[in-house]
């Protein structure tokens, strides 16, 4: 007698099985019965049927809130795109069957400075142009006239007329700029207008462009960036420009320049010296040295037998250049570095108005603080012996091979 309240819990508990497994649960207990893992991330799932059969779609109740990353990208995003505009530019570079002229249009980015209309971009993005014309975010189009270039750090700055409510990029310090620090890219890649990428900076190093110049303290991501990109903003994880997208790394595979997960960038800090030569003069006049070097390490100067294991060796002086009129001496012996050619036996730059001098990024930092005509005080080693020379800085001139400060 004692068995049958047992054995009357376990007829309920199978039956209940039973009908929890082989039917379809409904009614207030499905979701606990057999909760799908749609109900269980608050989707609702709809059932429907037609010619090809029976449908069951998951849909969200509402969409989730964004995490702290995709807000910042976000906030980014938001921040500088108002700022960010696509220029179009004309040439005509051909004729066609008939020997008429064809114009070629090109594409590529900027960025607003002020309000009044003033835009930094890429020289490369204008140059040879007969029109230059510039979208902005809101679709509005403008002619622009070309105010200046710079060859060297191939920069440009145009102007627009009659545009309202413009909103100017802010500016950053690209002096103190970190490895692994976070980055965005905002252009107009393929055309694509308003494209926003994001990487890291993956080095800070001299880069050759394609005009044979050099830039100092280039900006090297791994950002995606493509043609159409150049001269738009590099901006840092608070929506501040650090950087003009330039140049890209070319595909090694081949075919049309694509990204390869190696993009550069000028620094903000050379393109507001170039802009303050602008402002001043209406044309640059960024200071150089007009010499050819070799940055010098630890290494190089046991090979060599020099006095400091750091430093600058000049390898050519440009003549009639600041380093010729000043005196200071080039290389005067043929040597190889790897597969290239060098010349050794010039002065040792170590130091610039008593700061030491160690990399070419520091040479280039403490020309960038002053203008041509200034006159700093250099501290080399010729031979064994160790003299401060003054140099008075001339206009930068084009060197097509080699290193120029």
């Amino acid at each position: 007698m004692k068995l049958r309240p047992v054995i009357l819990v376990l007829v309920i508990l199978c039956g209940f099985y039973f009908l929890s497994t082989r039917w379809v649960p409904s009614g207030a207990l499905a979701g606990l019965v057999h909760r799908s893992p749609a109900s269980m991330d608050g989707g609702t799932t709809s059932n429907s049927s037609g010619p090809l059969g029976n449908f069951s779609l998951t849909e969200a109740h509402a969409a989730p809130e964004f995490d702290a990353e995709e807000q910042q990208n976000i906030a980014v995003y938001k921040k500088a795109l108002p700022s960010v505009v696509n220029i179009t530019s004309t040439e005509v570079v051909c004729c066609d069957f008939f020997l008429q002229p064809v114009p070629q249009q090109g594409q590529g980015s900027g960025f607003i400075v002020d309000n009044q209309g003033h835009i930094l971009t890429n020289n490369h993005v204008v140059d040879n142009a007969q029109t230059v014309e510039v979208t902005l975010w809101n679709k509005k189009k403008f002619k622009a006239t070309v105010l200046g270039v710079d060859h060297i750090h191939d920069l440009a700055l145009l102007q627009i007329h009659g545009a309202q409510d413009l909103q100017p990029a802010t500016l950053a310090d690209s002096t103190h700029l970190m490895v692994g620090q976070l980055v965005y890219a905002i252009g107009n890649p393929f055309g694509f207008s308003g494209t926003m990428t994001r990487g890291i900076i993956s080095a800070i190093r001299s880069v050759q462009l394609p005009s044979g110049n050099r830039i100092e303290d280039a900006i090297q991501t791994d950002a995606s960036v493509n043609p159409g990109n150049s001269g738009g903003p590099l901006l840092d994880s608070h929506g501040n420009v650090i950087g003009i997208t330039t140049v890209i790394a070319s595909n090694p595979n081949g075919g049309a320049d694509q990204s390869a997960g190696i993009g550069f960038a000028i620094p903000i800090s050379t393109a507001k010296a170039v802009l303050e030569d602008f402002m001043r003069y209406g044309h640059t006049r960024r200071p150089s040295l007009d010499i050819v070097t070799l940055p010098i390490g630890p290494d190089e100067a046991a090979q060599i037998g020099l006095p400091a294991d750091y430093g600058i060796l000049i390898e050519r002086v440009l003549p009639g250049g600041a380093a010729a009129r000043a005196g200071l001496l080039g290389g005067n012996q043929l040597a190889y570095k790897g597969n290239t050619q060098v010349m050794l036996g010039g002065d040792l730059i170590v130091g610039c108005d008593g700061q030491e001098i160690t990399t070419p990024q520091d040479l280039s930092n403490a020309l960038n603080a002053h203008h041509a005509g200034d006159t700093v005080v250099l501290t080399i080693y010729r031979g064994q012996q160790r003299m401060n020379v003054k140099v008075t800085l001339s206009d930068a001139k084009q060197v097509l091979n080699g290193q120029q400060a």
